[in-house]
């Protein structure tokens, strides 16, 4: 499964265990930055297209290599809003052989809350699932397992980085006016680990405690915090913003962190149950 988004493309591989469900043999991500400058210049840019060209066949060569017996790739809300998007979709086409499949908000609100269902199972009551990426903010509202509502907002890391200049130090103002998941910073890992981050609490003293500690570093000094993938180091700030004023929005304190998105829900949707 690739997941080319306008931060990163995600890549899972999947290898079906004997009592039916799915095993992880690779679960990786690399940023591309596919949408630098998309608001900006309202296209897809060259160098973005050409990384992320690079970085989706590499995926596909592993996964071939792995022996995937069948490739899926979709792409989100960079692809959604750019008129240019079929230069990357032609590209990795020629390069590959695999056709991404863009698809809309409400479909990728649908796939992370088919994934994180999976992930941390079934919860009675009121629950709410966001997913927040690059471009987009994905949001699907439940009760006892019944959806009752579910849309995409056109809110995310690399447009807000882009558009307040989030990714050095900000000042309290900025900041004020701009009100991938981060549980791995608190968690201080070096290496990520899913098992440890996939069900982590998250509460708003550690969201507001991460989110002074990325306004007052450089970029470079981000990059050095233990937990942070570096190549994210420009959009954390814009990253964690979103999700305190989600849960400010929601009327929440806390919240539980899911491990699993798009590509797992993917995977549960095409061919059962979602990798553990």
């Amino acid at each position: 499964m690739v997941d080319v988004g306008t931060n990163s493309v995600k890549f899972h591989v999947g290898e079906r265990a004997p009592g039916g469900g799915w095993s992880t043999v690779v679960d990786r991500s690399e940023v591309t930055r596919l949408g630098e400058g998309l608001d900006e210049t309202g296209r897809l840019n060259p160098a973005p297209i050409e990384r992320t060209a690079d970085a989706v066949a590499a995926m596909v060569d592993q996964a071939r290599q792995l022996g995937a017996l069948e490739i899926a790739a979709v792409g989100t809300a960079g692809l959604r809003l750019a008129p240019n998007s079929q230069e990357l979709v032609e590209m990795v086409r020629r390069r590959s052989g695999i056709t991404i499949e863009v698809i809309s908000g409400e479909e990728e609100a649908r796939l992370a809350y088919l994934a994180v269902s999976a992930g941390l199972g079934s919860a009675g009551g009121t629950r709410v699932v966001f997913d927040t990426g690059g471009g987009s903010s994905q949001f699907t509202f439940a009760h006892d397992e019944v959806v009752d509502e579910r849309f995409s907002l056109p809110v995310g890391a690399v447009r807000f980085t882009e558009t307040f200049a989030l990714g050095g130090i900000v000042s309290d103002e900025t900041l004020a006016g701009v009100l991938e998941a981060i549980a791995a910073v608190k968690h201080a890992l070096a290496s990520y680990d899913p098992d440890v981050v996939n069900g982590t609490v998250l509460d708003r003293a550690e969201v507001d405690r991460q989110i002074e500690l990325f306004r007052t570093s450089t970029t470079e000094e981000r990059r050095r915090i233990v937990g942070l993938q570096p190549g994210r180091a420009e959009v954390i700030l814009a990253g964690a913003c979103i999700v305190r004023t989600v849960m400010t929005k929601l009327g929440q304190a806390e919240l539980t962190v899911s491990d699993r998105g798009l590509r797992h829900g993917l995977l549960a949707e095409r061919f059962g149950s979602a990798a553990s």
